[in-house]
């Protein structure tokens, strides 16, 4: 039996790295680190990086590998994105039978950006390799971009009494304001998803790499900051070859905390 610990790591600050997960890389036979191109470089560096600072079990073994990418031919978003998880799934597959066969240990471990349950395909891709090879699965939390960005801008995320809808760039700019929502989490935006709202009604909270060294805040009335977010988005992802970002939407009006101070 085979048992793939897949270990939340935060959004690249060490620190964001907890005790549960230190235990987890030690007690891995072997992780399996993705390697995303050349412009994705600092990633699988601060993925090596933690494991630096905190894997000190000599038998566990640290390994990159190649991650296919998506293919732009494939017209439909979600056949698109299906075909990607099975080609990473096989990927995965041959790397844990080739340690087996060297001889290596069963438990095999990957380092998730954030958290693996939320708005991370890992659990998915791993549910796929489960069909083939007899897998026990382990999950270890780690802090989100969405703690990370209300830590950032020290907001909480939901208004008194109120929801929260966590959504994604294409849902927001094909369907705009979710009905009743509060709030509104937007993850995996390729950009400007926000300007498809009717812009003097929002107040957003926008955040870039938050985490790291060279995170980027930006918080104001969407009208007066949506310029601003679009400009600093495009020169940071220029510097560095590739973005994350996510951001917190909330009406004008819902802004003020309606509640009383304990």
């Amino acid at each position: 039996m085979i048992t793939l610990s897949l270990i939340g790591i935060g959004t690249g600050n060490p620190d964001h790295v907890t005790t549960q997960a230190v235990k987890a890389m030690n007690a891995a036979d072997l992780i399996l680190i993705p390697l995303k191109g050349e412009d994705k470089a600092d990633l699988a560096g601060l993925r090596h990086a933690i494991c630096k600072a905190c894997v000190t079990n000599p038998a566990t073994r640290i390994e990159s590998f190649d991650l296919p990418v998506r293919d732009p031919a494939t017209p439909d978003y979600l056949t698109r994105v299906n075909d990607w998880h099975g080609a990473i799934a096989e990927v995965w597959q041959a790397r844990i039978v080739a340690h087996l066969e060297q001889g290596g240990g069963p438990h095999v471990a990957l380092l998730v950006w954030g958290d693996p349950s939320l708005y991370d395909s890992t659990l998915r891709i791993a549910e796929r390799i489960g069909r083939h090879m007899p897998l026990t699965l382990k999950v270890v939390p780690g802090i989100t971009a969405i703690q990370a960005l209300c830590a950032a801008h020290a907001i909480p995320l939901n208004d008194l009494g109120a929801p929260v809808m966590i959504t994604t760039g294409r849902q927001l700019r094909d369907k705009g304001w979710p009905d009743g929502a509060g709030t509104v989490v937007v993850m995996l935006d390729a950009g400007g998803a926000f300007t498809a709202l009717d812009m003097p009604r929002y107040h957003i909270w926008w955040g870039a790499y938050v985490g790291m060294q060279n995170e980027i805040c930006i918080e104001g009335a969407l009208a007066d900051v949506a310029e601003r977010i679009r400009t600093a988005r495009a020169q940071a992802k220029a510097a560095h070859g590739w973005i994350m970002d996510i951001y917190l939407l909330r009406e004008i009006a819902a802004t003020p905390d309606q509640g009383e101070s304990p």
